[in-house]
């Protein structure tokens, strides 16, 4: 039986540019290789993580406009809910086994939906309904998949997959990625700076090579998937907009560094970030038969970390006034700096993804549907995301901002997707049972619909 696939960037250009070749799940017979740069974010065949350069976005998105199929009409329009049956892309994933191995774009891209705001069980129809805004979409100048009127991330096909079929890891561990430098590279950075009896611009160099390569850790879901990248690229995008390393794209964020009110720095202390569930409780129907998702998706969260004589990093418990307001910002700008970030957003929908995979592995909402997603949830499944180099380390990079005579060398972050706790606070609201009734009652026989 053919193995699916969703191309996506050629693999001639991958070459041209000397890129490491990265795919998503491909249909059998196909040549089509997925971009290696995400969110603005590349990763070399080594796994090294870096930023990616104008020019690799600008061909990117040039071979992803040229491979993308127009957008059918009635799929343009936004709406503020579009419903899309998981039975329906299931049967589509079957059938394209028996054909040509190719799906369409609306598939891959889920309809343009662009969040999952509801679930519905459709007893009648054996199905389960994931509903939320949508609209048509384009690529933007980072080769990513967006609205055409919102510029939002849409959500992807296998970004999904990769969440059904991880629910049981991020059950027992969560889902998570961290960045962080080693233990030798914190010594090593002591090591130097002791010997440095100025700091000043020329210490750049030596700070770098001291504390060396950064480790990417991706816990949950395959470290070669998409899903993974999009973690461990928001993770580098925060961490260097705290840093001051990259401007922040939207007003009323600076960099945690330049908050800093003088160069009061404690030794051997340092921030920690990270990016993390934001839910209100979910709300549920009295039958059970509906969900809503509530609440605006990703918060930042902060934690003081201390660095031992051998270089390890021990956590305080304590959080300190100054990263605390930082993360406050970082969580009250992030619905206007996905807009801006698209890497955000994309991390919030992967977020949501997750959420839902728990909520119908939790409630039993396949078994309540007599419903068998085999192609998308089945890891056995012809179906299957193909390997490719997975991200392992970032350069570090030494924000030079000087504060009085201190300078401030690197910080960690981090995402952490507890998906189960979010699907297991719930309470039921009026109003659900009706409101099933209503979105179903619409059903056109297809894949989805308005």
């Amino acid at each position: 039986m053919k193995a699916v696939v969703l191309p996506r960037v050629s693999y001639a250009l991958l070459l041209a540019l000397g890129l490491a070749l990265v795919s998503s799940p491909v249909f059998a017979g196909q040549s089509a290789f997925r971009q290696q740069a995400v969110g603005g974010v590349s990763i070399d065949a080594q796994g090294q993580l870096t930023s990616a350069t104008p020019e690799v976005k600008k061909m990117l998105r040039q071979e992803m406009l040229a491979a993308l199929d127009k957008v059918p009409g009635n799929l343009a329009t936004p709406v503020k809910m579009r419903k899309v049956s998981l039975r329906g892309l299931n049967a589509i994933m079957k059938s394209s086994l028996e054909t040509d191995g190719d799906l369409p774009d609306a598939v891959k891209y889920m309809a343009g939906l662009q969040r999952i705001e509801y679930v519905f069980v459709d007893e009648a129809n054996n199905d389960v309904i994931l509903a939320g805004p949508a609209e048509g979409w384009t690529v933007d100048e980072n080769g990513d998949v967006v609205g055409i009127t919102t510029g939002r991330p849409v959500l992807l096909l296998e970004d999904f997959i990769v969440a059904m079929r991880s629910v049981q890891e991020a059950r027992q561990g969560g889902i998570t990625c961290s960045i962080d430098p080693t233990a030798q590279g914190r010594q090593n950075l002591d090591n130097y700076l002791a010997g440095v009896s100025q700091m000043n611009a020329s210490v750049k160099e030596g700070v770098e090579r001291a504390l060396g390569p950064q480790v990417i850790t991706v816990t949950g879901v395959p470290t070669s998937s998409h899903f993974a990248r999009v973690m461990v690229a928001a993770d580098f995008r925060m961490k260097r907009i705290a840093m001051n390393l990259e401007p922040s794209p939207v007003r009323g964020l600076p960099s945690y560094l330049q908050m800093l009110p003088s160069a009061r720095v404690v030794k051997n202390a340092m921030p920690r970030w990270w990016l993390a569930c934001n839910y209100e409780p979910m709300a549920q129907s009295e039958d059970g038969l509906a969900w809503q998702l509530r609440g605006p998706g990703v918060k930042a969260m902060t934690e003081d970390e201390y660095v031992d004589e051998a270089g390890n990093v021990k956590q305080t418990g304590k959080t300190s006034p100054l990263p605390q307001k930082w993360a406050d910002l970082m969580t009250a700008k992030y619905e206007e700096l996905s807009a801006e970030d698209k890497i955000f957003g994309d991390l919030r929908n992967v977020m949501d993804m997750c959420v839902i995979a728990a909520l119908i592995e939790k409630e039993q909402l396949l078994s309540k549907a007599d419903l068998d997603l085999d192609m998308i949830k089945d890891a056995s499944s012809p179906v299957h995301l193909e390997e490719f180099p997975a991200p392992n380390t970032v350069p570090t990079f030494f924000s030079a901002m000087k504060k009085g005579s201190h300078w401030v060398i690197t910080a960690s972050g981090g995402v952490d997707i507890n998906s189960w706790e979010v699907a297991s606070n719930i309470e039921k609201v009026a109003g659900m049972d009706k409101l099933r009734t209503e979105q179903l009652a619409s059903n056109n026989n297809l894949w989805w619909w308005n």
